[in-house]
């Protein structure tokens, strides 16, 4: 791990100045100054020689005013972004109508990380891509743009169906990203023009011919809560991977479902495991809405949440798992217990 200084931020001004050192055009991920909440992500890469910055700004005592998980209301549900994994998954109130959120932290990780990681670091966490997290591979685009990227054809069995670009196939390797995406979550950011918000939906960057830019926060902003409208109680998260636990998604679903006398109302599905970014299948949603639910309509919502997937040598395994996990997590979505 390369020197660096340390400084821990006393309230959102003081820490917002001290990351804003880098210029406005350095992507995020190298900025000069690096927030550290759990820190669960960050420092393996510091130690992997992945990240390599010169300052690290404390925001745990930020904790105070942004890590609180609040219902107002049937209205909104407001996470803060440094409250911890395990303590909103195990909210009796997420777990009962949010039950896509509780379940997507709870398949995330190891209990000991779920401890320690944020909401707010959880989204920001980079690909585990092996030619990304390896430095004696030159040629990765998302570490050193402009020299390739060796997963094109290397080992890429982990790597992305949906989302790709002809100079990145690495996945977003989240859980709880989707749960956001899916229920049309808010993010509120801190920055030095104060808060602003945008639909979580923009927040991530598909990799294009920018795949060391991978989401819109520019240096010195930092995510300070989601928020989420309605209640999501016919809801589930569906995780397929190598082993049962501490483990990434091959394949993810996310489904919410509004089902009134076996018609579904509305819908929403994102994918997980097999695209750059968290992902969002709309057009698999239309299909849903006013149709009465049976099994013939679950592989035809799956085929076409899949419709434009690409595989590659090692990963074309994906598109039919995902598939499974699609229609899997829809069954499992209409036949709960609400």
């Amino acid at each position: 791990m390369r020197p660096f200084s340390y400084q821990r931020a006393t309230d959102p001004t003081s820490a917002v100045q001290a990351l804003s050192a880098a210029a406005a055009s350095t992507p995020l991920t190298k900025a000069t100054a690096q927030p550290l909440a759990g820190g669960t992500t960050l420092i393996d890469l510091m130690k992997l020689d992945v990240m390599r910055p010169a300052a690290i700004v404390d925001i745990n005592p930020l904790a105070q005013g942004w890590s609180a998980i609040e219902l107002k209301g049937d209205e909104v549900l407001r996470l803060g972004a440094l409250a911890k994994m395990s303590d909103v998954a195990a909210h009796a109130e997420i777990q009962r109508n949010y039950p896509v959120i509780a379940d997507s932290l709870k398949l995330a990780a190891s209990a000991q990380l779920r401890n320690m990681a944020t909401l707010g670091g959880n989204v920001m966490q980079r690909t585990r891509c092996s030619y990304f997290r390896d430095v004696s591979y030159e040629n990765c685009n998302k570490r050193n743009p402009g020299s390739g990227c060796a997963a094109m054809d290397g080992v890429n069995r982990m790597h992305a169906v949906l989302g790709a670009s002809d100079q990145c196939i690495a996945t977003y390797p989240g859980d709880f990203a989707q749960a956001l995406i899916a229920l049309d979550a808010v993010v509120e950011i801190t920055g030095r023009s104060g808060i602003r918000t945008m639909p979580f939906a923009e927040l991530h960057k598909a990799p294009g011919n920018t795949p060391d830019i991978e989401t819109t926060l520019q240096p010195g902003e930092l995510i300070s809560a989601f928020s989420i409208s309605g209640r999501w109680p016919r809801s589930v998260y569906l995780k397929a991977r190598d082993r049962q636990s501490y483990e990434f998604a091959l394949s993810s679903a996310a489904v919410a479902l509004d089902v009134q006398d076996g018609t579904v109302r509305d819908a929403r599905i994102a994918l997980g495991g097999v695209a750059t970014v968290p992902w969002r299948a709309r057009e698999a949603e239309a299909l849903l809405k006013g149709q009465a639910f049976d099994d013939g309509l679950a592989q035809r919502v799956a085929d076409a949440a899949f419709a434009e997937a690409r595989g590659r040598r090692h990963n074309s395994f994906k598109i039919s798992l995902g598939k499974r996990v699609v229609a899997r997590a829809l069954q499992q979505a209409v036949t709960m217990e609400i």
